[in-house]
């Protein structure tokens, strides 16, 4: 093992070909500045050095014996994303210019994709010899190769219907719309992937034979999901952890302010847009009228339960439309937990930040207010397919417009 300058332990790349694959644990690139420099191939040999698909084996022919999916996080039109308290990571297919069918791609991607989610609803038998494992690599650091193993996957999810494993979303290029994946995976909770293993499956043995990982099996065999949950030690972010660290994300909140200045109450509904983004099963939404709001821009309905069965939860809304340089502060939010009856939450959003003192104060005292901050804002638009800035632009002015 080797230290980086940030003193986090890393496997040196000349010792690549004989580890394991340890959850968390970071792989160092090679030294010579070119493509024999990725660690994946050292890794996992046979599968190739550069995209974000990596097979051993062709989807099309139907032979992969395991696949790597690499993301790098900078795709900012295909926002790939682990969410480490729920397990479930979130990755986009590799159709991503018009032109070509939603299948039609050169490393065949989407291809396995397609099988892979439909095996995983058949029989043991059939998840056994067409879900291939699947490795999930992430890019480290912005110079060099070095990655971050981040586990094992398989397709869907505990709680997911199979339209939410899998779909097929739109997106527009040049003025020309095009399909891709949207592919939901499980992170496995098991913390190392064996060398062994590995080496037995590359060689074409049978992937449940061997030293293989226990809950791979059981998937396989069950298709019972044993997540990989990693709660949140500390839910106090920082100031760049709550706005966005790149130029385009810090633009669309500047188009958002732009759209909304000399009108404060206007952003109230945008607020009611986000959240319903962040949160789908949001119901009737009110927007208050200025002068008689009590401290809550908005009053909502979040619904819960069986279709046969709905109970709604009330909840407030605050929005403050700030610039980056304003923090939203104590003052702000007490408003809004003076005005939450019993059994209501509270969501405060805004494009801006949240003073540290306003987050301690809200989590200590277990005040069960939701708070949106600049940068869920930007992720929660580029989720739903507003990746640019005139994108933004043109849905601010089609939902929100001036008069």
């Amino acid at each position: 093992m080797t230290v980086s300058a940030a003193a986090e332990p890393r496997v040196a790349f000349s010792d690549l070909s004989s580890s394991d694959l340890v959850g968390d644990a970071l792989y160092a690139g090679g030294p010579n500045k070119n493509a024999g420099d990725d660690p994946i191939a050292k890794l996992v040999p046979g599968v190739g050095n550069q995209g974000g698909f990596r097979h051993c084996g062709w989807p099309a022919k139907g032979t992969v014996r395991l696949s790597v999916l690499y993301t790098t996080g900078g795709e900012i039109d295909w926002p790939d994303h682990l969410d480490l308290q729920t397990g479930i990571f979130t990755y986009y297919g590799d159709n991503r210019t018009p032109g070509k069918e939603l299948h039609d791609t050169p490393r065949q991607g989407n291809l396995l994709l397609r099988d892979a989610f439909a095996a995983s609803h058949g029989t043991a038998e059939e998840r056994a010899q067409q879900v291939p494992p699947i490795l999930l690599f992430e890019k480290a650091a912005a110079t060099g190769r070095d990655v971050r193993f981040r586990g094992l996957l398989v397709p869907g999810g505990p709680t997911m219907a199979p339209d939410d494993e899998l779909a097929a979303v739109w997106r527009t290029s040049g003025g020309r719309r095009f399909q891709n994946y949207r592919a939901r995976f499980t992170v496995l909770d098991h913390a190392r992937v064996p060398r062994s293993w590995l080496q037995h499956v590359l060689s074409g043995g049978d992937p449940l034979d061997g030293d293989y990982p226990p809950a791979w099996k059981k998937w396989v065999e069950t298709r019972t999901y044993t997540p990989l949950l990693a709660p949140a030690t500390s839910t106090i972010r920082s100031k760049a952890q709550q706005l966005p660290d790149d130029v385009q994300g810090a633009a669309m909140l500047g188009a958002i302010r732009e759209h909304f200045q000399g009108d404060p109450y206007g952003f109230e509904a945008c607020a009611v847009a986000v959240w319903r983004l962040i949160a789908p099963a949001t119901g009737r939404c009110d927007v208050t009228r200025p002068s008689r709001d009590g401290g809550r821009d908005a009053v909502g309905e979040y619904i819960l339960g069986p279709l046969a069965d709905r109970i709604a939860i009330d909840f407030a809304l605050e929005a403050k439309c700030y610039a980056e340089t304003t923090a939203v502060g104590v003052r702000d939010v007490s408003r809004l937990i003076s005005r939450l009856r019993h059994r209501n939450f509270g969501i405060f959003v805004t494009t801006s930040y949240f003073h540290n003192q306003v987050q301690e104060e809200v989590r200590e005292d277990g005040h069960p207010i939701a708070l949106v901050c600049g940068r869920d804002i930007v992720d929660a638009l580029r989720q739903h397919g507003y990746s640019t800035v005139d994108g933004v632009r043109t849905w601010l002015r089609q939902a929100f417009p001036r008069l």
